[in-house]
């Protein structure tokens, strides 16, 4: 819990759960306020839970859910009246706190100075500065201007994709006026999970703090976009704020459909049913392979595009090594469901794939899509290609859920018809909009949605972006590069590396590296070298064996 002080009746916080509020209570606060609707994350603590832990620690509880770019009159008058009304001092949460110090700002906007305001939100460690606008036009003082605050360069999204273009940007062009709207306190190791599934990496060693990884010279905006405006050139986040840009470069990553399952959500975490796909839930994976000594293992894999296509592979191969190393495989059911029509996409590593599916005596079942899941009956239902549907029983199901692009970008102007960010696939600059660019998992170049081709994706847009500034041709190009360092056992890695239309892309020369081939040494890369590869390279705008394809050398600008 993090309570952030913004004046002496007042704080904010970033999301709270019910166990925080006897410790609310003992720091004096009257008052609980939740600014934040349910179902905004797959975590998220529903506000009826904290009401009735509010409750029960004598506090008052007022829901005050307020929708990403929803930040209406209304909404600012019914919070103000919070403030008139409720016992003091208030505490206010939403997912950041943002949403909340930015309600307070506005619905204090007619009392203070936007100089006060802003000076006492910053110092809570809000920067607010997207809403002088609002507060000046609130204030009545004839200061600033309505233009919002315009950057070089704006990217949307801290994740893989954001970092390391923003770190390639910076290492070209110091100076360079450029800020990262992102939420998130915190970033994951993502391709880390499936090794913490595993029982061979802790989940704390896959979390940094976004603050401790950003790169120099970038500012950081907490907050997150709520829509785009490309014809103004400028974004509008959840709060209200708005910020302009010359360039835009988007990477919002997708979200994880756990809903389009259904009775997949309820059952998460609890019944054997678990996914790597959620870095809190990777523990839990851990525990049920480790604890099973018999029975029947369900693993699926859900409709391409999903990020990280060997993810459920990953999974079934680790968990099928760990039971053959206690001796327990023989009495394991092992099935393996996918909607896709082999086991595994790309033909070249295909072999040697299913060699390790037939040593570990796995049943698969292509063109099988899970559609259903009842936990207490440890049931799951799968839909096959003809549209008939069978239920298959099971003691523990790892699920790779379905995934779809972000509300936010479906709904926009830069969205294709199914929803993604509508790039170029060589140069990733938006079809439409020629200071636009897209990269990684929310953008529609059809290449797999991976770490590693965000590290290949992330210098052609950071050049292509400078080339826009600059007024000249895009030189960069982007070969649809993506890896699945595939773990088939401990200590062996089938290191899938392909393009566009499915060829082997090699990094290093297959002397060394048989991609096609499970190998010691491509273990010890995903283990040893690759987490460095990525804090310590791509978030710091080092390039290494991932340069961009250029068609020609710009020529530099004065």
């Amino acid at each position: 819990m993090e309570i952030r002080p913004i004046s002496p009746s007042f704080a904010a916080a970033p999301q709270i759960g019910p166990e925080d509020v006897p410790g609310i209570a003992a720091a004096g606060y009257k008052t609980i306020v939740c600014n934040r609707p349910d179902g905004e994350a797959d975590n998220q603590p529903r506000a009826a839970q904290i009401a009735e832990a509010a409750r029960a620690a004598g506090l008052e509880y007022r829901f005050l859910p307020i929708r990403p770019g929803r930040m209406t009159p209304e909404a600012v008058a019914r919070f103000d009246e919070v403030l008139k009304t409720c016992k003091g001092p208030i505490l206010a949460y939403c997912r950041t706190g943002n949403r909340s110090s930015s309600v307070w700002a506005l619905a204090r906007a007619r009392l203070l100075s936007p100089q006060a305001i802003l000076a006492a939100t910053a110092q809570a460690g809000y920067d607010l500065e997207g809403l002088k606008p609002l507060l000046d036009e609130a204030f009545g003082a004839p200061v600033g201007s309505t233009e919002p605050v315009r950057y070089d360069v704006l990217v949307i999204g801290g994740g893989a994709g954001g970092i390391a273009a923003a770190a390639s940007l910076l290492k070209r062009r110091q100076g360079l006026k450029l800020a990262i709207v992102e939420p998130s306190e915190h970033h994951d190791y993502q391709p880390g999970w499936t090794l913490v599934g595993a029982g061979l990496l802790d989940r704390a060693d896959t979390v940094r703090r976004t603050a401790d990884i950003l790169p120099k010279g970038a500012k950081w905006i907490r907050g997150a976009v709520a829509s785009f405006d490309p014809d103004t050139s400028e974004v509008t986040l959840e709060d209200g704020a708005r910020f302009g840009y010359r360039v835009l470069l988007v990477a919002p990553g997708l979200k994880l459909d756990w809903d389009a399952v259904p009775g997949l959500r309820e059952t998460l975490g609890e019944h054997g049913v678990t996914s790597n796909y959620r870095g809190e839930l990777a523990p839990y994976t851990r525990d049920l392979v480790r604890g099973m000594r018999s029975g029947r293992a369900l693993f699926t894999a859900p409709p391409l595009p999903y990020k990280c296509p060997a993810a459920p592979h990953k999974a079934l191969f680790m968990s099928a090594d760990t039971w053959r190393r206690a001796g327990v495989l023989d009495e394991i059911d092992v099935t393996f469901c996918t909607a896709a029509e082999r086991f595994f996409h790309v033909p070249a590593f295909a072999p040697a794939l299913d060699g390790y599916a037939r040593r570990y005596g796995v049943n698969i079942a292509c063109g099988h899509t899970l559609v259903a899941v009842d936990g207490p009956a440890r049931r799951a239902t799968l839909q096959t290609g003809d549209g008939a549907q069978v239920e298959h029983p099971f003691d523990m199901l790892h699920v790779s859920p379905p995934q779809a692009p972000l509300d936010v970008v479906a709904g926009s102007p830069l969205a294709d018809a199914q929803g993604w960010v509508d790039v170029d696939p060589g140069t990733l600059r938006h079809t439409r909009f020629d200071n636009i660019f897209g990269l990684g998992d929310g953008c529609s170049t059809p290449n797999a949605k991976t770490a590693a081709a965000v590290r290949k994706q992330a210098p052609v847009a950071a050049v292509n972006a400078l080339a826009t500034l600059d007024g000249t041709a895009l030189p960069a190009r982007y070969d649809g590069y993506g890896s699945c360092p595939v773990t088939v056992e401990r200590g062996k890695v089938v290191l899938a590396e392909f393009g566009y239309d499915g060829a082997p892309l090699p990094s290093l020369p297959t002397w060394l590296i048989d991609g096609t081939r499970p190998s010691h040494l491509a273990w010890m890369l995903k283990e040893r070298l690759f987490p460095p590869i990525y804090w310590q390279g791509m978030f710091k705008g080092r390039e290494y064996l991932a340069g961009p394809q250029m068609t020609f050398r710009p020529v530099a600008q004065d």
